[in-house]
Order: structure tokens, then sequence, then C-alpha cells
């Protein structure tokens, strides 16, 4: 089973990063689960999620335990999340988020310059589909293609295909910058 803390502000895209890889597991086959947490302000208050996938059974339980990769998009996120990733596991961060003095050492810190990367594809609000990309390369567990089919299908159901273009473009950037 692995498992995912995407951990942010609202209005980062954090919940649509990990409803996105939920919808890759779902399109595979795998089961998966995800557990959406966030305040009561829209934009600005505290959101996260927990994602949950196994090909080998059941995911017996959706709350979050010992992830492997941790998403933090701002630096509370990772203050308070960073204690529970499994060690040997990893933490990606956004361009405005610093490691902490006298953080942990068993964990691996990858940082992807996701906001410039973003707005240089002309998708400032597309940070969160190049961390999608990261993601997907640092696990490993679902191919490029089968996971830009997916997110473009999970969006078209929502009615905004119109992004796919640039989602892809975005997805491929964060894909190809670990």
């Amino acid at each position: 089973m692995k498992e995912i803390i995407f951990a942010g502000s609202g209005g980062q895209g954090v919940l649509t990063s990990g409803l996105i890889i939920s919808d890759i597991a779902a399109s595979e086959g795998i089961n998966v689960t995800w557990v959406p947490s966030y305040g009561s302000a829209m934009r600005g208050g505290t959101a996260n999620c927990t994602v949950k996938y196994s090909t080998d059974g059941y995911i017996y339980n959706p709350s979050p335990e010992r992830p492997d990769l941790l998403l933090a998009m701002n630096e509370p996120s990772l203050i308070k999340f960073l204690p529970s990733v499994a060690p040997g596991g990893t933490v990606l961060i956004g361009d405005t988020v610093e490691i902490p003095e006298g953080a942990r050492q068993d964990v691996n810190y990858v940082k992807v310059n996701c906001t410039e990367i973003a707005t240089s594809l002309g998708n400032a609000k597309g940070a969160n589909i190049v961390m999608t990309g990261a993601i997907i390369k640092l696990m490993g567990d679902f191919t490029h293609d089968a996971a830009v089919t997916a997110m473009n299908h999970m969006f078209a159901k929502k009615g905004k295909s119109k992004f796919n273009e640039s989602n892809a473009r975005a997805f491929d950037a964060g894909f190809n910058a670990v």
C-alpha cells in the first residue's frame, strides 16, 4: 500500500492534486481512498488530503498514518506533517518552502520550483499540476501517459477539458523536473 499526504493552503490546489492521483489509481483498477480535510476558509485556510492506494488488497484505514510521500506547499504544512512521514520517505516541497534547520535527516527532500514553472508556462494556477507530475515520477507506480489520460478525464468530468493542453504541459514540466 502507498500513502501520500497533500498539504497546503486553500487555493493552492492540494485537494485537486490528491483527486488527480486518486483518479489515476482508480482508472488503473487499483483500490484507492481520498480523504480531504480543510478549514472553513476557501482560500488561505488550511487544506490537506490523504490518498492511499493498494494493488495488494484492501485499505483498512483511510486516515493518515505513515505517508510514503508528503507534498508540502507551504511551511506550516511541512512542520505539521513532516513528523509522520515514513523513514526513507520523500518530502516534496514547493519553491516558497524552506526546510527548517534541524529537520529530519531520514527522509529525502525534493524541491520543485512549481510556481516559477507554472508561471513560465502561462498557467500561474497550475503549480499543483506541476507537483502532480513530480509525484507520479517520484512514486513510480503509474506511467506518464496513463496519468495524463486519467488527469484529463477527471477535468473533463468537471467540465474543464478546455484546460487539458495547459495541464498536460504543467504535468510534463513537473514530471521532468525531478
